[in-house]
């Protein structure tokens, strides 16, 4: 069965990514987290999954249905400033975990308001143990941090706005 945490955790894991769906089967539990459409859906049942006679071995055959409990979350909206033209894009060049400073005790490398160069390091992202630090390239000012400390990136994922000088 799977508890309550860890399916808040796997939302968020799979919200937080590239993925459409995930499944899971585990002690008998099956669980589904889907993102159709700009919202998340999640299948939580109960029923164990059973083999037949007539199933080959490793082969599952159908599962009981039971009550299935679903959950609808609305994904966030994209605020006005990411919408923006004028505003440039520093974007993650790979899937890692965003830090917004050098050491957990250490200032940030940038905050809104901060004025950038163009080999200014932002940020750093941890890829596979290796820290990549990310610079800005363009001269200006941070207008908007879109991401949090330790957070999971995508590639491509926006990580700055800033308004170009």
């Amino acid at each position: 069965m799977f508890k309550l945490s860890e399916i808040k955790e796997l939302i968020k894991l799979v919200d937080q990514s590239s993925l459409q769906e995930l499944e899971i089967e585990n002690e008998g539990a099956r669980l589904l987290i889907r993102k159709p459409n700009k919202t998340e859906s999640v299948l939580v049942t109960t029923a164990p999954v059973q083999q037949h006679a007539y199933a080959p071995v490793g082969q599952a055959g159908p599962v009981n249905q039971a009550p299935v409990a679903a959950v609808e979350v609305a994904a966030p909206q994209a605020t006005a400033k990411q919408e923006d033209p004028s505003l440039h894009k520093i974007v993650s060049p790979m899937v890692g975990t965003f830090y917004s400073a050098s050491s957990p005790g250490a200032a940030s490398f940038v905050s809104v308001g901060s004025r950038v160069g163009d080999k200014t390091v932002v940020c750093i992202v941890e890829a596979m143990k290796l820290m990549n630090e990310i610079e800005a390239e363009v001269k200006g000012e941070i207008v908007e941090v879109l991401v949090e400390n330790g957070q999971l990136v995508e590639y491509g994922q926006p990580l700055f706005l800033v308004k170009p000088e």
